[in-house]
């Protein structure tokens, strides 16, 4: 299973219409409004590459609403049990 992240600047008329669209794409699990220089984050959740590609470069093009994306592949997951787990280490119960 391979995941990726796609921050997607919309246009100002896509801004109310392209969270739905995005969602609609096959391959697109999940899709966030967020603050800052981007205005959505799709979780794009794939077998292959290949099939990454084709949401990118078939898929998304389609949408006018688009201006702009960036593509991040993600290479690890952690859960939050394992985040606490990792900060947590040399924080034991330590009473003095």
């Amino acid at each position: 299973m391979l995941t990726a992240f796609i921050l997607v600047k919309s246009t100002r008329e896509g801004l109310n219409s392209l969270g739905p669209a995005l969602a609609d794409v096959e391959g697109v699990a999940e899709v966030y409004t967020v603050t800052g220089d981007w205005d959505f984050v799709a979780i794009v959740r794939v077998r292959e590459h290949d099939d990454l590609a084709k949401v990118v470069t078939q898929h998304l093009t389609r949408l006018d609403a688009i201006e702009k994306t960036q593509t991040m592949v993600a290479f690890q997951q952690f859960s939050a049990h394992d985040l606490e787990a990792m900060f947590g280490l040399g924080m034991e119960d330590k009473t003095t």
